[in-house]
């Protein structure tokens, strides 16, 4: 533990003096020959536990190597995701990169105003490393075993129960679910969503819809009942959970990339540079049996093949606000 702790200061130390060297006016872009020249930083929109910070920690060793420069994982929870996106956006720094799940951004346009900043032009796409698994969880005692119960349990005691969602996509398709099926649910603002199984394993809240590797310890304990995986088919690392399709609704199919993004500058060449490391550290069997345990099938994509997925996930929420008659904010 003394170990950990002095290598994380020393990593911090380093990233902080690399950034005090570096003069205002030095320009931030690098070129892709000597990219990384020091540390690189990881921002994500979710603390600690979370199936992002899982994945940043299997990678962040590999890419160390890799890259021959420290990289830092900094969890930056809070703002519906909105911290973490500018935390990269404003730094301006090709040596700061947000890594995290696409829907942690793509709704931003249609749920809040005054962003600062254009989730399709002010964050460019590096590389895709894993599929996000969202799930759907609800306590043991509340008795319900499957997504269409939970419906008929809520029309039956409306405004009764609470839930927690994990920000962005994940709360976007849930808010259509309520809609389309005349649900009324109370909803419990997290600041960090991963702090929800236990108070959902203790019935303090009665849904949570997150992703699956955030909720698996507390599954494991025994108090928590996960009702479905929020994709087409049934995920291999839990093949007894049906899929929402196959619970009969296809709505709820929330499937998100998760990956990293560079600022609006960053160059071309070092985002493919900074991909092919990616893709390189994804070939380490123990990153792959890392995430696919944490229920993170790997999905390793370079710079093109990555941002025709944030574009798809970008088609997708213009569809679902569409039926939802909700508006792209100004």
């Amino acid at each position: 533990m003394f170990r950990l702790i002095a290598r994380t200061i020393s990593t911090l130390a380093v990233l902080a003096m690399a950034q005090i060297l570096a003069s205002p006016g030095q320009a931030q872009t690098g070129q892709a020959q000597n990219w990384p020249q020091r540390p690189v930083l990881l921002i994500l929109p979710f603390g600690p536990g979370s199936g992002a910070d899982i994945a940043a920690r299997l990678l962040s060793d590999k890419l160390q190597k890799i890259w021959g420069q420290p990289v830092v994982v900094e969890g930056r929870p809070g703002g519906d995701g909105l911290i973490s996106v500018r935390g990269v956006v404003n730094a301006k720094d090709d040596h700061v990169i947000f890594f995290g799940p696409t829907s942690a951004y793509v709704v931003h346009p249609y749920v809040h105003d005054n962003l600062g900043y254009d989730p399709q032009t002010d964050l460019q796409p590096i590389a895709g490393v894993a599929k996000v698994q969202i799930a759907m969880a609800v306590p043991k005692s509340l008795g319900v075993g499957s997504l269409k119960e939970l419906v008929a349990y809520t029309k039956a005691h409306p405004e009764k129960l609470s839930y927690g969602v994990a920000p962005g996509f994940s709360e976007f398709v849930f808010n259509g679910f309520l809609r389309e099926n005349d649900l009324k649910m109370a909803k419990v603002p997290y600041r960090d969503i991963t702090q929800s199984p236990p108070d959902l394993g203790l019935g303090r809240i009665q849904l949570v819809m997150m992703s699956y590797a955030a909720m698996r310890a507390q599954e494991q304990v025994g108090d928590i009942k996960v009702l479905a995986i929020n994709d087409t088919k049934r995920s291999a690392i839990a093949p007894d959970i049906p899929s929402v399709v196959e619970a009969g609704f296809p709505d709820l199919v929330a499937s998100p990339v998760l990956g990293l993004m560079g600022h609006r500058d960053m160059p071309l060449d070092v985002r493919k540079k900074a991909a092919a490391g990616v893709l390189e550290a994804l070939k380490d069997e123990a990153v792959i049996g890392g995430l696919a345990r944490s229920g993170q099938p790997v999905a390793p994509m370079g710079v093109e093949e990555f941002a025709a997925a944030v574009k798809e996930q970008h088609r997708q929420v213009a569809h679902i606000a569409q039926l939802l008659h909700i508006e792209r904010k100004k």
